[in-house]
Order: C-alpha cells, then structure tokens, then sequence
C-alpha cells in the first residue's frame, strides 16, 4: 500500500506540474514523500470539481452528482480522514498519512476546499483583492500546509510561505487567461477589466489582446512582491527544502516574465521554462538557500495582502 501511495504521488506530480517537480527532487526523502502526497490530494480536489483526470476531462459514464455534490463529498472524505477512518481512494490515504503524521490542523485544508468551492458558485471577483482571496485559498494555504510538513510553526515564516503560494497562483491566472476563459472562468478583478475596456465576456476575443496584455503585466507586477516576501522565509527552511522552494519561486517568477514579455502574443502557446532555464534556477536557487543562512530578512511589507487564519 505504502509503495503504490507513494507511485500514484510520484506519477501526479510528474503529469499535473512539470515545473514544480523540478524543484521536488531536492528535498530529503521524507520530506519529498509529504510534499508529493499533500500535492497528489490537491490536485485530486481541484479534479473531481472540473469532472477531470490531472487536467483532462474525464467524467465517469452514469455519474449524476452534481459540483456541489461532489464539493461536500470533498469535505465529507477529508473530515473521515481526519477521524482516522480507513481510505479506500489513493489520494485521500495519502493525504490521510500527511494529516496525522505531521498533525496538520485541519482548517488549513478545509480553507483549501473552499477555493473550489468558489469555482462551483461560479464567483465573480469585484476587486483585487477578491482575486486574492480566491489565491489563497487555491494555493496560499497550500504553501501554509507545505511549510508545516518542512517543519515550520511560527506564523511569521506562515506568512511568507502564503506569499510565495499567492504569488505562483497570480502568475498561474496570468497565464492560463484565455484557457480559463474560455471555459467560462475569469480570476481577473472586474474592475480592472472595465478600466482597461474588455468586456468580461469577451475576454478570449483576440480583438482585446493588447488591452489584455496590459491588464496581465498589471498582475505580474503585482505578484512581485510576494516573491520578493516569500524569499525572507528561506532561513527557516531545512537547508534542502529552502533550495527546493528558492527553485520552485525562480522557476513559477521566469514563468511570468516570459508571459510579461510576450505582450498580445502570451497566449499563442503556453508558457513554460526549459531544461537549460532549469538548470540556470536549479544554481540560483542553491545561491540563495546558502545566503539565507546569514542574511536577516527584510520585514514583510505592511501593505501585502493578509491571511485571517
């Protein structure tokens, strides 16, 4: 069972984040085996409310449960887990381990579901910082819940593990617009989408690429200081998981540069990083793990966004 758990996790991570399971590798076995199992289970969640298998369709024939059914399902499965009750689906075992072993509190993963859920309520986001709410619960909490597994207690290296998850999801929204769009999602703060003069039901239109270019460096501007926040966290980190995580920040940050860059043409392919840039951030990262040793942090800016939890 423990070796099937740990394939499933392995072969998740290597189809739903390339990028991600770059930077995996280099944390000590113990700690890489929690952070694929957490991984597996989330990208589980995020699965049965799309009806996909890591990120294609795959709804089962003869299945009538409705999202919200299949979202209190979710809840329902990880509150058995929590209760220690057996677990017959993979990524809900493996998850199961991850809770107990590491005693997660248990509202750092209910926080993660209600992200979904704002997917099945089909929410609009008003405002900036109702997008950053939606980040984090999709991935802020996730980089909560990735710290508690390295070991991390205090609520101000939390913090800063929250960062850098709110700031791989702004650049994952920026990317994935169109493609979000297209499939009736948006993530984009409707203000900005009125300021810059697209309508929100013709954000895929190629017409408004430009004044969606614009919109988009807007957002990637704005992920940047929670990159450069997220860094002050890499002291607390056990050495190979701080060089995990300084990969993991270089590798998600190059992803929106490339986007910025690429102005009105961001989404003619999907943006990702090759092998040679993942070496080069692979050297960088290690750079900065060893500097986060000595160097004292700067304090976290008072005007990022905060957690309530």
């Amino acid at each position: 069972m423990v070796d099937a758990l740990d394939r499933h996790a392995a072969e998740t991570i290597q189809v739903g984040s390339k990028s991600f399971a770059t930077a995996a590798r280099l944390f000590d076995p113990a700690t890489r085996r929690s952070v694929l199992m957490l991984y597996a289970w989330c990208r589980h969640c995020d699965d049965v409310i799309d009806e996909q298998h890591l990120g294609m369709p795959s709804r089962v024939e003869g299945s009538t449960d409705s999202s919200e059914q299949r979202m209190a399902g979710l809840r329902h499965m990880t509150q058995q887990a929590y209760a220690g009750e057996p677990m017959q689906s993979p990524p809900f075992a493996a998850f199961q381990q991850v809770a107990l072993n590491h005693r997660l509190p248990e509202r750092y993963p209910l926080a993660h579901l209600e992200g979904f859920a704002m997917d099945v309520q089909e929410r609009c986001y008003v405002t900036i910082d109702d997008t950053l709410s939606y980040c984090y619960h999709v991935a802020g909490v996730v980089g909560i819940m990735m710290a508690w597994i390295m070991g991390v207690r205090d609520e101000a290296t939390l913090d800063r593990a929250c960062d850098l998850g709110l700031a791989f999801q702004l650049t994952n929204i920026a990317r994935d617009i169109v493609d979000d769009a297209e499939i009736a999602r948006c993530y984009l703060p409707q203000t900005w989408l009125v300021e810059a003069g697209i309508p929100p039901e013709e954000i895929a239109d190629p017409r408004h690429r430009d004044a969606l270019a614009g919109v988009t460096a807007r957002l990637i501007d704005l992920a940047e200081p929670y990159y450069q926040s997220a860094r002050g966290g890499l002291g607390a980190l056990p050495p190979r998981s701080a060089w995990a995580i300084a990969t993991a920040h270089g590798v998600y940050r190059e992803i929106g540069i490339q986007v910025k860059a690429r102005g009105a043409g961001a989404w003619d392919r999907r943006v990702s990083t090759s092998k040679a840039d993942k070496l080069r951030l692979l050297a960088k990262g290690l750079g900065q793990m060893m500097t986060s040793r000595w160097q004292m942090p700067a304090p976290r800016p008072e005007h990022l966004w905060q957690r309530l939890e």
